[in-house]
């Protein structure tokens, strides 16, 4: 036997097995590899998003998919999901609207790298539909917002009450995080009330002898009684006519938040006993009644300088001002007869309608 020919043969052959083990490693490799770093392995289109109540492991985050619009390969999320080390997710909202390796989708919903979420804040409602608004967008309910507005260790660390808290809502859009608590979203308003009415008006404000917490009460009464922009500041200059000739103010308004509801308002509601009723109590009422805008703020900052001190609605939606009681008596009794006008027109139509 040739030993040289002989060991020659199994040094080669084994070089060979080597060689194909490698190749098949390196293979199975770079397909892997390939697979876990791809691209388009997760796809969302746009704005479509999750939303993690808890945290999660891999089984529920399957299953909130699997309602979802992403599109991905359950197979394979299952394979590289361990692989990569990533087994919890954290609790939160996120956007995928886009395409995003197994890597960048893992690991964002892994460290809670969340999306904002938008919640806008509107002029002129109740806390009761603020705390639903929120409550439809973030992760708390409204109780839990109520709830806020009810502390009063909370209340007395900002030195506000619930009405003055609710005056600095301050109608906007705010990005926020959807895990915030309620008390960290209300927090985050405030701030955009501070930045946003507090510093820049301080001078105004102060120059009005007048505090903030007043001119939001006033701001806030503007609100409920102008539906028309360009009125505002004439609204404004109206009401602040009153006060300075010490008269009461008789807003409407307040009416409604002492009776607990916006409606026509009846005789007898403008009796009720209550601290907000200006038909019977002097001054601006102890709190605003809604959240102002920021233009109704500046409108009552900077009012339009007249005598007005009466006004009744107009059939279009504003309002007719006077100067005198007399003036003003001539035009309620005309928006009354319109009022009376409107009521048959309506009466006739139903009937009309009844017969057909």
């Amino acid at each position: 036997m040739n030993f040289e020919n002989y060991f020659s043969f199994r040094t080669r052959d084994i070089v060979y097995a080597i060689a194909i083990v490698f190749f098949i490693f390196l293979i199975t490799f770079l397909s892997r590899t390939s697979r876990i770093s791809k691209s388009q392995a997760v796809i969302g289109t746009k704005n479509t998003h999750i939303i993690l109540q808890d945290d999660v492991n891999l089984d529920s985050l399957i299953s909130i998919l699997e309602s979802s619009q992403i599109e991905y390969d359950e197979e394979e999320l299952r394979w590289v999901s361990p692989l990569l080390g990533w087994r919890n997710f954290k609790k939160g909202y996120y956007k995928f609207d886009g395409e995003y390796s197994y890597n960048e989708f893992l690991t964002k919903l892994a460290f809670g790298s969340q999306d904002p979420v938008s919640i806008t804040i509107l002029p002129g409602i109740t806390v009761e539909r603020f705390a639903r608004n929120l409550s439809r967008e973030m992760s708390f309910d409204s109780s839990e917002v109520m709830s806020v507005f009810n502390d009063s260790l909370f209340l007395s660390s900002k030195k506000l009450s619930k009405e003055q808290l609710f005056g600095r809502m301050l109608p906007n859009t705010y990005d926020v995080y959807w895990t915030l608590s309620s008390e960290q979203t209300i927090e985050r308003v405030l701030s955009e009330f501070e930045s946003r009415v507090i510093g820049p008006y301080k001078n105004r404000v102060d120059s009005l002898d007048y505090s903030i917490d007043d001119i939001i009460a006033m701001a806030s009464i503007v609100e409920w009684e102008a539906n028309i922009e360009d009125e505002k500041p004439i609204v404004a200059g109206l009401y602040w006519n009153r006060l300075k000739r010490r008269m009461h103010l008789q807003a409407d308004p307040t009416i409604s938040f002492a009776v607990g509801e916006r409606r026509r308002l009846l005789l007898a509601d403008y009796k009720v006993e209550h601290p907000f009723n200006t038909y019977i109590y002097l001054g601006l009422p102890p709190g605003p009644v809604t959240n102002p805008s920021l233009q109704t703020i500046r409108a009552t900052l900077y009012p339009d300088d007249h005598q007005f001190l009466y006004m009744v609605a107009n059939p279009e939606g504003g309002h007719i001002f006077n100067r005198t009681y007399e003036q003003h008596l001539e035009d309620a009794e005309k928006w009354r007869a319109w009022l009376r006008q409107q009521y048959r027109i309506k009466r006739q139509r139903e009937l009309q309608e009844s017969e057909d």
